[in-house]
C-alpha cells in the first residue's frame, strides 16, 4: 500500500485500526488474525503455503478454533486479506510473526523465522512494530531478529522501530481457554518497545503479563512446555512400573489429586504429539548446552521416556494379543485417533505414528479412524476408514484408543470388538478392556 506520491503511509498511532501483518497462518497465526479483525485491525494473513491461502479466500478453515462461518464474516468485513505476496506487506504498522520452528537433526531451526525477518525488514518504516510470537531459544529476538531487521531497513531497533516477543499460548480445541481469554506474557527489547507490545495485546486479550525483557518471555514459554513434558514422562514411567507391580496407576492419580495442595495431576498417554512437547524442551536443552556446556538431564530423561511409549503401547497390544492366544502378525489392528489430543484436527507430531509403523512391523494389518483429521499421510500399508462400522469393529482382533475424542461411541466399541486397549482411559476397564 503506498500514497498517491509513491511513499509508504506512516504507521498509524498505537490502538485500532492499524495495518496488522500476520506471517503465518496456521493454529497460531489465523486465531490471532481474526481476533484483531474482531477489534478493528485491517489484517494482512500472509503465508507462503498457496493452498491455506486458496482456501482462507474461499471462507474454508482448516483448523478446529476457527470455523467457516467465523472465516467468513472476517472476509465480510473487507479488513482481512490473506495472501503469499509479499508486496501485499508495505505499509505495515504492526507485523506478528507465527512461523513454525521445528528440529533439524535434533538441533533448532529458525529458518522460517530468519526468512520472514527478511521478507519483513524489506517492508519495515519508522514507527512500525514488529513481534515475535514463534517458540524459541532465549537471544533470538535481540541475537537474530533484531540485527536482520536493522540490516534489512536500515533502522536501528528500539530507536526507530519497536521490537518485542510475546510467546504463543494457543491450545488448539480447548473451548475455555481461547486466545481472547487466555493471559498474554509481553516483553520488548527497550521500555518504549515493551510498552508499544502491551498495547497493542492490551486492545484484542483480556489479560497482558509484561516481564523483563524478550529473554525472559522466551523462557516462559520454554519452561511452561518443558514442565509438562517432564511431568508427563513421569506419570508415563510410573504407569509402566506400576503395571510391573500390580497396581493401578490411574488410581493412583486419582488419589493423589484429592489432595488440596502441592500436587497436579498429569496422565499416562501413548506419548506426546504437537509442535510444543516434542520440540520446545530440546531447544531449552540445545541452548543450555551452547551457552553453558550442560545439558538438561530432566529434558533428556523426559524425551526418552515419551519418545519410548509408542513402543511400549504396542509391545502392550503384542503381549494383550498373546494372552488371547493370537499372533500380533497377521492381526487386524484399528488405530482410533491420530490427533495428538482429543477434539483436535492437529496431528502434528503426533506419536501415533510411531505406533503404526510399530504395529506394521510386527506383521499387523493396521486401519486408522480418525473423522476430526484431514489427510494423514503414512503408507500404502495402512488402510484410512471413513466410517467405523459394526463389520469391521466384529472382524478386528483389537482396538487401540489413542485419541480420545468425545464424539466416538465408546460403548459401541465395547460392545463389538473382542480386545481394546485404551491409552486414555475413556472406558471402564472390564474383560475386553485394557487400560494403558
Amino acid at each position: 500500500m503506498t500514497t498517491e506520491s509513491g511513499e509508504a503511509p506512516a504507521p498509524t498511532p498505537s490502538g485500532t485500526g492499524r495495518r496488522v501483518v500476520v506471517v503465518g497462518q496456521g493454529y497460531v497465526g489465523l486465531p490471532l488474525a481474526m481476533r484483531a479483525i474482531e477489534t478493528g485491525h485491517r489484517v494482512i494473513g500472509f503465508d507462503l503455503d498457496k493452498r491455506k491461502v486458496s482456501a482462507l479466500a474461499a471462507g474454508e478453515s482448516y483448523i478446529d478454533d476457527i470455523d467457516d462461518a467465523g472465516l467468513r464474516a472476517a472476509l465480510d468485513t473487507g479488513r482481512y486479506l490473506p495472501t503469499d505476496s509479499s508486496d501485499q506487506l508495505a505499509g505495515f504498522d504492526v507485523a506478528v510473526i507465527t512461523v513454525p520452528t521445528p528440529l533439524t537433526e535434533g538441533a533448532p531451526d529458525i529458518s522460517f523465522i530468519e526468512s520472514a525477518v527478511v521478507t519483513l525488514a524489506t517492508h519495515l518504516q519508522a514507527g512500525a512494530m514488529v513481534i515475535l510470537e514463534s517458540t524459541t531459544y532465549p537471544g533470538t529476538t535481540e541475537d537474530v531478529v533484531a540485527p536482520l531487521l536493522e540490516s534489512g531497513s536500515g533502522l536501528q531497533a528500539g530507536k526507530d522501530f519497536f521490537l518485542g516477543y510475546s510467546p504463543e499460548r494457543i491450545d488448539p480445541g480447548n473451548q475455555v481457554w481461547d486466545f481472547k481469554k487466555t493471559p498474554k506474557v509481553v516483553s520488548g527489547v527497550d521500555e518504549a518497545s515493551m510498552r508499544e507490545v502491551k498495547a497493542f495485546y492490551d486492545g484484542i486479550v483480556d489479560t497482558t503479563v509484561p516481564v523483563g525483557g524478550t529473554r525472559e518471555a522466551e523462557l516462559t514459554k520454554l519452561l511452561e512446555n518443558t514442565f509438562r513434558h517432564v511431568n508427563i514422562a513421569l506419570v508415563n514411567e510410573l504407569a509402566m512400573h506400576a503395571r510391573s507391580l500390580d497396581i493401578d496407576i490411574w488410581d493412583v492419580i486419582d488419589a493423589a489429586n484429592t489432595k488440596p495442595f502441592g500436587f497436579m495431576p498429569f496422565y499416562p498417554g501413548p506419548g506426546v504429539g504437537g509442535h510444543c512437547l516434542p520440540v520446545d524442551p530440546s531447544y531449552l536443552s540445545w541452548q543450555f548446552e551452547r551457552r553453558l556446556g550442560s545439558v538438561s538431564r530432566f529434558v533428556k530423561i523426559a524425551n526418552d521416556v515419551n519418545n519410548g511409549m509408542p513402543a511400549y503401547v504396542a509391545g502392550r497390544v503384542q503381549a494383550g494379543l498373546n494372552d488371547r492366544l493370537k499372533a500380533v502378525k497377521g492381526s487386524s489392528i484399528i488405530v482410533l485417533g491420530v490427533a495428538y489430543k482429543k477434539n483436535s484436527n492437529d496431528a502434528r507430531e503426533t506419536p501415533a505414528t510411531e505406533l503404526i509403523l510399530r504395529l506394521l512391523a510386527l506383521g499387523a494389518d493396521v486401519k486408522v479412524f480418525d473423522e476430526h483429521v484431514g489427510p494423514y499421510e503414512l503408507d500404502d500399508k495402512t488402510e484410512r476408514l471413513a466410517t467405523l462400522d459394526d463389520d469391521v469393529l466384529d472382524a478386528s482382533d483389537a482396538v487401540v484408543v489413542v485419541t480420545n475424542h468425545d464424539d466416538l461411541d465408546y460403548g459401541r466399541v465395547v460392545e463389538r470388538a473382542e480386545y481394546v486397549f485404551d491409552t486414555r482411559r475413556s472406558l471402564t476397564a472390564g474383560p475386553s478392556v485394557e487400560h494403558l
